[in-house]
């Protein structure tokens, strides 16, 4: 019977990695397409909107389908979520004009959230935090095979179809996981006596973070918009105090491991899309390279970032332990990004793949830890919400990343009269240094956070009482059932 069910977790497992994979994927085929699509919709001015739509809808998504897998179960959200991305993906590949495809990328993105948030939950639903270190590996190493075999992908279906296949293509692959998910995955809903969905606590938080996000998505010039964000999380910060069921609860900053995770997954958002971001930048404006294969250079990066990702993983299920393999891997990523901020106009290619591999070996290390930290620091009722708010500020990180290194980088070029290779290659540098500086925080950071054992089954409860933490299951919450009560259909 435990060799029928291992099997069945596994088949599992591997429809929600495809949910995954389509929705990674998604981004970077997108991105190889779009000046293929800018042309024929004659689109350009709002060329920014058509990823800005998508970032923006899934983002405030992820907490909402966290609280409310919480209280519901995951099968059915992230059913609907991939339900909700495949629909979002036909109408944008049917798309006539710019403004349709940037609303129909914003329904992607609603659907992409739910997948983010519920995929990682899954695994915690489905093994205990012992094992779940070489699944966090493997679908962190998702991310990285996305970003490699994306922009072929997407350049060759361009060339030889049509860029609206693209889009296309995740019919097959979404169909495929809705069935292994419908089929095999069970029902594991909590067992919750008074259900109260926190509309008013989502309507704050969305407001909030959507206006937040434009603000830094438009550099920071609106400052109304913060404004707004300011006020409207103020509001949510309120409401969450009074809520019967709060859709982020504000006790999860209670936590240390949760409060010290979320920070450090902040700053490397910053690190990791400082890097993704101005590495094809300098090897297009200071290497040379045709910007056909700019995109082929962060191969390495990505490849040291799977590689890592899943050896990761399967350490830290096998020893239980993972506090020094997260100092490693923010110190490693600090010392990649320190290398590439030491790059210059007589840089060679190969200079610059050691320095990614370095880069992408860090940011790989970290990459099945801080999820699987969170989740062992908190009982299986939190285990939704708290896995979408580790995401959550991923998610921010990246987005204050790009508009801070981006403003940076702005300024910097404005002191060169002559745009040179040299004053490119000063320019971008700068920011490297300024993303090392912002992963030095992070890394001395990481000494403070808390090894807690890694529980063997879902009956143990963490174990925080030496921290002096105290994790209580929420009102009208009864106390998690073990993983063969959790596989009861």
């Amino acid at each position: 019977m435990i060799g029928i069910l291992n099997s069945q977790k596994v088949t599992v497992m591997m429809g929600v990695m495809l949910a995954l994979l389509m929705a990674a994927l998604d981004q970077t085929i997108v991105a190889t397409a779009m000046p293929r699509i800018v042309r024929e919709l004659n689109g350009f001015p709002h060329l920014s909107w058509v990823f800005t739509a998508y970032m923006l809808s899934s983002t405030v998504t992820v907490p909402i389908y966290g609280k409310l897998s919480d209280m519901y179960g995951r099968k059915y959200f992230i059913l609907a979520a991939v339900i909700i991305f495949m629909t979002g993906s036909v109408l944008s590949g049917l798309s006539q004009n710019m403004t349709q495809l940037i609303l129909f990328r914003a329904l992607q993105g609603i659907g992409g959230g739910g997948i983010f948030a519920n995929a990682f939950a899954i695994i915690g639903d489905l093994f205990p935090p012992s094992e779940r270190g070489r699944w966090q590996g493997l679908f962190g190493g998702v991310f990285g095979i996305a970003s490699v075999v994306g922009p072929t992908l997407g350049g060759w279906i361009t060339d030889n179809a049509s860029w609206r296949w693209n889009f296309f293509i995740n019919i097959p692959v979404g169909i495929l996981a809705i069935l292994v998910i419908a089929f095999l995955m069970p029902k594991v809903v909590p067992a919750i006596k008074n259900r109260s969905v926190d509309f008013l606590g989502a309507l704050f938080l969305t407001s909030g973070l959507v206006t937040l996000l434009l603000g830094l998505v438009r550099g920071g010039v609106q400052s109304g918009l913060f404004a707004i964000s300011f006020i409207s999380l103020l509001f949510f910060v309120i409401v969450e105090q009074r809520a019967k069921e709060p859709i982020l609860p504000l006790t999860l900053f209670k936590n240390p491991v949760f409060s010290v995770s979320s920070f450090i997954v902040f700053l490397m958002g910053v690190g990791m899309f400082g890097a993704i971001l101005y590495v094809p930048l300098f090897a297009q404006l200071v290497l040379g390279i045709s910007a056909t294969n700019s995109g082929t250079v962060l191969t390495p990066l990505m490849l040291g970032m799977v590689v890592a990702s899943i050896t990761t993983g399967q350490l830290v299920s096998r020893t239980g332990r993972y506090k020094w393999f997260a100092v490693a891997g923010v110190g490693i990523a600090g010392i990649g990004l320190y290398l590439l901020s030491g790059m210059t106009a007589q840089t060679s290619q190969l200079e610059l793949i050691l320095r990614l591999i370095t880069t992408g070996i860090g940011l790989g290390m970290t990459m099945p830890i801080f999820t699987l930290v969170v989740q062992n620091a908190f009982d299986h009722s939190k285990l939704g919400v708290a896995t979408a708010s580790t995401q959550l500020f991923r998610s921010i990180g990246g987005t204050v990343g790009t508009a801070v290194l981006g403003g940076v980088l702005n300024s910097r070029l404005s002191e060169f009269i002559v745009k040179t290779k040299e004053a490119f290659a000063s320019s971008i540098t700068e920011v490297f240094l300024i993303a090392t500086g912002l992963m030095g925080i992070a890394f001395i950071t990481s000494f403070f956070l808390k090894e807690i054992p890694l529980r063997k089954s879902y009956a143990k409860r963490p174990a925080l009482e030496e921290a002096g933490i105290e994790i209580g299951v929420e009102e009208g919450q009864l106390p998690a059932k073990d993983e063969p009560q959790l596989w009861k259909r």
